[in-house]
């Protein structure tokens, strides 16, 4: 949706992936690795702005080598390149949430603000799918397990795609920013609501979430009040009309 985005703004784009996508019209994609460096120095030359996206989120070694090894490559290659703006996606919260993968973020934008290429770094809180896939894998099992204590503000896809534009339009501002949906729920009410979504009968089993892991959610640490913030609510998005829907199971 970033690329959509880019190219109704008029944006020349130019997209790189391990491998060629569906077309999009407006869009050219190159193919490039992070993890060999393969086609990245390519992919790069001649832009003025890259938007770094790429992730992969609880892989082990893998999960390092996308996050670390080739934000390093991708800066080394926008530096040799002359980009005059590189803009990072991050999570809210991986300064304060004691999880490995937020830690490795955590590290990347501090490759990101090292990496000799003037840059912007956008912490969003946890899109809409991830929540839903979240519940959907928990329903599976028969029960909801959710912590009442734990607030979430979920964003659309759609808004961040749009914000990344007007970051991308702004240039760059050396800082970190944050970026939500509109409303904060509770774990709880978010589990019910997605249960009458899609029409489902299930338990709902109230626990805590234990150890430090528990008292950071609990403490709001995936959520942010920060302005501008998102349109499209958790609700909207499980009336349907998202790429992904809300309750398919696979």
């Amino acid at each position: 949706m970033v690329l959509e985005k880019l190219v109704t703004a008029g944006y020349d784009v130019r997209a790189a992936s391990r491998s060629r996508r569906p077309g999009i019209e407006g869009v050219r994609w190159v193919t490039a690795d992070l993890t060999t460096g393969a086609g990245v120095a390519e992919a790069v030359s001649g832009a003025d702005v890259v938007v770094h996206l790429a992730s992969a989120p609880y892989k082990g070694r893998y999960t390092r080598q996308v996050e670390l090894g080739g934000t390093a490559v991708l800066l080394a290659a926008a530096r040799e390149a002359g980009v005059r703006h590189l803009v990072y996606v991050s999570i809210v919260g991986v300064d304060r949430v004691p999880w490995g993968y937020f830690r490795t973020k955590a590290r990347a934008e501090q490759l990101v603000r090292d990496g000799g290429v003037p840059w912007s770094i956008v912490r969003a809180t946890q899109f809409h799918e991830f929540v839903a896939e979240a519940f959907k894998k928990m329903a599976g099992l028969g029960v909801m397990i959710v912590d009442p204590g734990v607030p979430a503000r979920p964003v659309d896809v759609r808004d961040l795609a749009g914000h990344l534009a007007g970051v991308v339009a702004r240039g760059p501002i050396g800082a970190v920013e944050e970026y939500g949906g509109p409303q904060t729920l509770t774990m709880e009410d978010a589990a019910r609501r997605w249960l009458r979504a899609c029409g489902l009968r299930r338990p709902v089993l109230r626990l805590r979430v234990p150890g430090a892991l528990g008292r950071a959610f609990r403490a709001g640490h995936l959520v942010t009040e920060a302005a501008p913030a998102g349109t499209i609510t958790w609700d909207d998005y499980l009336a349907g009309g998202s790429v992904e829907h809300p309750c398919r199971q696979e």
